[in-house]
């Protein structure tokens, strides 16, 4: 064998093994234990990154391993391709979403395959494939049969210069992030699934641990963010009656201005009441008052959720109307705000405020005023600035109201849901901070919606026999409009009713779509007959999920959402999808920039500066290697093509090989943590890998020869195969636990046992040693394992490493012939002594007595006594 490391042959060689034997499709097999591990499916952006090699190696790790305790492992990988990013580059490149998708597609797979992944690539799946995305088309027809989905109108950010839909992060200081234009709120109408007829269910997996399906294998945080998104509220809806009417002379919303409320017991501290911009009181109101009108148009330019809504400030206006205090026939005044949302609850909110911090801010503003209902005791009130105590419904007793004076929160509710009961204005309610997921995008690139509009029929439903509705590859996008809408051979059709002419629904599916299922089509990928099918009963639930943080809400919400209705239609029989979930750290890197004379940043790479430190070695600058003027250091951030601060995966292949790069990421930090990149920890890595192939190149004939009869070694041999079982013994425990930085570390420390062990004629633990090495190291760097493995003739007695046993802690290795205490004279560490392991304390006392330290360092003195820590130390008290 070579004597020299070469990383990029070796690896070469290793990945047409692989490839020559199919290795890694996996099929049904029953009689083995089955493992489903999935990373998150990127986006084909282009080219990976190394947050991509972190997850993919996290998850690579994960499969290998097991393959070798007899699990049937499967390990998939497919491609998130629609989306805006696609028609984002097409419009810069004038180039079809779909030429960019494909080109990107084939380039990151490759670089997947340069890493040695155990993927099953027969199972690899686009979701922009017609034969993917049609049963995304199939369920969404399903789901309008069992009334989950449904046509309605939405308020939406709409770009008047791109004639476009804006997701709310599109949307830059009330303008179009690539038109520049006032962003308009708009109602138009759109599809969307009923998620919140799930709430409960969604919300007990993640919330209530003696829940039949609760997420004991998510990270707790991400069950947190989970509830905290799904929000259940329990509160009272109750109405203000009033007397105003439209135009027509009829009374609007039936007389009755509904609001919910999770604090009914402050319902006599009500001094206004907020409506929504979109509100019909709005509306009606504005019609006479020209200032009010013109509030309303400024607010169409606002944010669209709650969280843009709780950072932006809080305007209103007054409408000039009141409603009645539904309890003491009080005349409220009603305002309109811009931090009410018509689409959540009713579109209207009592003002309370003394207990409310947002009331508070809004009633101190226009000069509202501020009725104190709740006291708490010990504390005094004071209108000059809120405090916390003000909205503690738990310490509080209502006072100044009424009948409910002395009450506690729970009884007052109770009481004001009684009184309102009675004159039939409310009644208790549970609302969700969770929204129906509106699927609708006025979009290109995306699954087209399987709707017909006809004049006479109306929305009819494509059928099913007509399905999938492709979606035309070639169309470039300009940034007028949706394209489709300009394409007559997409656009016009037949009624499928009455056959008369129609036209196709334009708009497209979320791309959350997408994503919401494509873990059970790897299972059954090329079933052209079925959405899902044998195989996907036999693969779920998922087993490990692997993914970043960002996801952690919707994502994970919409699939688990996406199972249930799934699992109701009779396709799957699991409740939730995941078992587990990993979420990885993110990939940090050094940052450094400097701000031109016109005020522009410019970001300079790593390796074009030099740092600069302060006293305690702490980066407090750099300077510029070519020139050596200052630049700025700011610190470590997520790599990004944009600051200058990532790495190139493909280089660090080429250069160093793909294990360097997969040992690097899984050395360097657990894999729930951040992850900083550090040059000096990949040539670190580099160099281990140097040191194993060197010590198997140096000892290839004598491991070759070794047999495995350990009966004739030393104490040194003992010792050795000792530290081996022990290592190997945390080593598999560490696997369990997918600390896989431990992994590296446990294989380092076998590496190092093995170099510094001289013994002569004790080859078998040796090569028995070598051989739990490279299979420790194996999933983690599993090129360099393998050809070592085939090298010094492993593969030839227990076959390929693929699928070679595990190896097992040999518990008889771990038993000592002598230990070795620590010897202290007079409590200061003077050495060791060696005893047999069996030693009672009397030998061991002899043992220390004995010792040619103990009678240097008493100078001769007698010892007053010998104290003895079984395992540990001796020490002499002379």
């Amino acid at each position: 064998m070579n004597d020299k490391y070469a990383p990029n042959e070796i690896e070469a060689a290793a990945r047409q093994h692989w490839n020559e034997r199919d290795a890694y499709r996996v099929t049904e097999d029953d009689s083995k234990p089955k493992f489903y591990a999935c990373s998150m499916l990127p986006y084909p952006s282009g080219k990976l990154h190394m947050g991509h090699v972190r997850n993919y190696t996290i998850n690579d790790m994960l499969t290998r391993q097991l393959r070798m305790k007899g699990y049937n492992v499967l390990m998939p990988m497919g491609w998130d391709a629609f989306g805006l990013p696609a028609e984002n580059a097409a419009m810069k490149n004038k180039v079809p979403p779909a030429k960019w998708t494909y080109e990107n597609i084939a380039y990151m797979k490759g670089q997947m395959q340069a890493m040695g992944l155990a993927i099953d690539w027969s199972r690899e799946i686009a979701t922009c494939k017609p034969d993917y995305y049609k049963w995304n088309q199939w369920l969404f027809l399903k789901m309008l049969e069992a009334g989950i989905a449904e046509r309605r109108t939405q308020v939406v950010n709409w770009d008047p210069v791109d004639q476009t839909v804006l997701a709310n992060e599109q949307v830059v200081d009330g303008r179009g992030w690539r038109s520049g234009a006032l962003v308009e709120k708009r109602e138009i109408p759109g599809y969307y699934l009923n998620i919140v007829k799930y709430a409960d269910e969604l919300l007990a997996a993640v919330a209530d641990p003696s829940d039949k399906s609760y997420l004991h294998g998510w990270p707790e945080r991400v069950r947190l963010m989970q509830e905290n998104w799904i929000g259940k509220s329990e509160g009272l809806r109750f109405a203000f009656p009033h007397q105003i009417k439209d135009a027509s002379g009829s009374l609007i919303q039936d007389g009755k201005l509904y609001v919910f409320t999770t604090r009914a017991d402050t319902i006599m501290g009500v001094t206004f009441c907020a409506v929504a911009p979109e509100h019909p009181l709005a509306t009606h109101a504005a019609a006479g008052n020209a200032q009010l009108a013109a509030f309303i148009e400024e607010c169409k330019s606002g944010g669209t959720t709650e969280a843009e809504l709780a950072t932006q400030e809080k305007k209103g206006k007054p409408t000039g109307l009141v409603v009645t205090h539904p309890l003491t026939g009080a005349q409220v005044e009603v305002w309109v705000g811009n931090y009410v949302l018509m689409s959540y609850g009713d579109g209207a909110v009592m003002g309370v405020p003394a207990h409310d911090e947002r009331d508070f801010e809004f009633a101190k503003k226009y000069g509202l005023p501020i009725k104190q209902v709740v006291a708490v005791e010990g504390e005094t009130y004071s209108t000059a600035a809120w405090a916390e105590w003000y909205g503690d419904k738990q310490r509080g007793v209502c006072i100044e109201s009424g009948v409910l004076n002395g009450l506690s929160y729970k009884a007052a509710v109770d009481k004001v849901a009684e009184l309102l009961g009675e004159q039939g204005l409310g009644a208790k309610k549970t609302t969700w901070r969770l929204r129906d997921w509106g699927i609708s995008r006025q979009r290109y690139w995306g699954t087209p919606i399987p709707i017909i509009h006809c004049d006479d029929c109306g929305s009819v439903p494509v059928p099913e026999k007509d399905l999938p509705v492709v979606l035309p590859e070639d169309c470039i996008p300009d940034g007028s409009g949706n394209p489709l809408n300009k394409r007559a051979d997409f656009l016009n059709c037949s009624c499928p009713k009455c056959g008369k002419p129609a036209q196709r629904e334009t708009d497209t599916m979320d791309t959350f779509v997408d994503s919401s299922w494509y873990f059970m089509r790897y299972c059954d990928a090329k079933n052209s007959e079925a959405m899902v099918a044998e195989g996907t009963q036999y693969w779920m639930p998922m087993d490990q999920y692997i993914g970043g943080i960002e996801h952690a809400i919707l994502h994970l919400l919409y699939a688990r959402f996406w199972t249930k209705v799934m699992r109701d239609l009779g396709l799957v029989k699991v409740d939730e999808p995941f078992t587990r979930l990993l979420t990885q750290g993110m990939v940090l890197n050094h940052i450094y920039s400097r701000r031109g004379e016109k005020g522009g940043i410019e970001y300079f790479w790593p390796h074009e500066v030099e740092d600069l430190h302060d006293a305690s070695g702490k980066i407090v600058g750099a300077r510029l290697k070519s020139d050596g003027s200052a630049v700025d250091y700011e610190g470590v951030g997520t790599m990004s093509k944009s600051k200058n601060n990532g790495v190139d995966p493909q280089q660090l292949i080429n250069e160093q090989g793909a294990d360097t790069a997969r040992l690097f990421v899984m050395f360097a930090s657990p894999p729930e943590q951040t992850l900083e990149w550090n040059d000096a920890g990949v040539e670190g890595a580099h160099r281990f890998l140097k040191r194993v192939w060197g010590f198997g190149a140096k000892n290839a004939a004598s491991i070759k020869a070794a047999g495995q009869d350990f009966s004739s070694l030393s104490g040194e041999g003992k010792a050795l195969r000792r530290e081996v079982h022990l290592v190997l013994k945390q080593v598999s425990y560490d696997y369990e636990r997918m600390q896989y930085n431990t992994v590296v570390s446990g294989a380092m420390k076998l590496l190092n046992a093995l170099e510094g062990f001289k013994a002569a004629g004790q080859d078998a633990a040796v090569r028995e040693g070598f051989s739990v090495l490279l299979r420790v190291l194996y999933p983690a760097c599993p090129h360099i394992a393998h050809a070592l493995w085939v090298e010094l003739g492993f593969a030839a007695e227990l076959g390929d490493l693929l699928d070679a046993p595990w190896p097992q802690v040999d518990e008889t290795a771990l038993v000592q012939d002598e230990i070795e205490l620590m010897l202290q004279v007079n409590g200061k560490l003077r050495g060791s002594v060696k005893v047999p392991a069996g030693a009672d304390k009397a030998a061991i006392e002899a043992a220390a007595l004995a010792h040619p330290e103990t009678a240097k360092f008493s100078e001769g003195r007698p010892p007053k006594k010998v104290v003895v820590v079984p395992g540990r130390l001796v020490n002499v008290v002379a």
